[in-house]
Formats: C-alpha cells, sequence, structure tokens
C-alpha cells in the first residue's frame, strides 16, 4: 500500500490506495480519507471538486458495502490523479464478481423503492465512470473520473 498526501506534481502520479472493512464505517472512513487526500493535494474540503469526488466516492463505497460485500473481505478504495493534473480517478474495488452494475443511462428507481437512486448521482456528477474486472483477484472495480477544471456550481 502506498499512501501520498502531499500536493502531486504534474509529472508525478500522486496516488492513494487503502483496504476498508465492508462495513458502513469503513465506507465512512474511505470518504473521509479521500476527503482528506484531496484537501492535502490542494482541493480544499469546501471546494467543488473535493465535494463531489467525495460524494460519487461515498456513493461507490456504499455499493461496494451493501452489494459487493463478501464476509470476511475487504473493499479497496485508490484514488489517482491522472493526465498532469488534470483528472481524479477514484476506483472502489469489491470481491464480489457476480453483481455488476451496468454502465448505461441509468433510469430513475420507482418512486416507492428505496434503493438504486446511487448511480445515478454517480453519472450525474462523474464526467465517466465504468466497471472492470479487478486486479489481482477476483471482483470488479467501479471507477469515477472527474476533471479538476471544473467551472463553478451555480
Amino acid at each position: 500500500m502506498h499512501i501520498s498526501l502531499d500536493r502531486p506534481h504534474p509529472a508525478d502520479a500522486a496516488r492513494f490506495a487503502m483496504a476498508f472493512t465492508s462495513t458502513p464505517r469503513g465506507a465512512r472512513l474511505a470518504r473521509l480519507f479521500v476527503s482528506h487526500c484531496l484537501d492535502a493535494w490542494g482541493h480544499p474540503y469546501d471546494g467543488d471538486v473535493n465535494e463531489t469526488l467525495t460524494l460519487i466516492t461515498a456513493e461507490l463505497c456504499a455499493n461496494a458495502v451493501r452489494h459487493g460485500r463478501v464476509p470476511g473481505r475487504d473493499f479497496h478504495v485508490r484514488l489517482t490523479v491522472e493526465a498532469c493534473g488534470g483528472r481524479l480517478r477514484v476506483e472502489v474495488s469489491d470481491t464480489r464478481a457476480e453483481r455488476r452494475p451496468v454502465v448505461t443511462d441509468p433510469t430513475g428507481p420507482d418512486a416507492e423503492a428505496e434503493s438504486g437512486r446511487g448511480l445515478l448521482l454517480v453519472t450525474a456528477l462523474a464526467d465517466d465512470w465504468g466497471v472492470t474486472d479487478r486486479h489481482g483477484g477476483p471482483g470488479k472495480t467501479v471507477w469515477a473520473t472527474l476533471s479538476t477544471c471544473r467551472p463553478p456550481a451555480e
């Protein structure tokens, strides 16, 4: 595991990676660590980039805990800076390979449904997202990217 909280130089690939327990507490800790890294990398806690990517991370981690949990297995979060500092990428990996989200423009869930809105939020907030096979083991990785050159929210 490599943890770097230093502000990334554009020529360097800064990253944060860590395993978390597949519990609601683990999902909260992952969200907090991502927000802290973004702040340390020059994206303040109350800035649009930090708030948006932290929300995306929270949704992906909640899905990993709720739908991708395998007893005794952790989920993994990785945050990287891409494209000379112009894009951030978050990856959340779990060990359940058979429950892969469908990468389409999802329609809203039934008004009475208690779940199913998380990926709608990810689709609306991320510049891009997708699902790949998990490297180094069974499971999947759900990833999302976000440009750091975003216009201010209105």
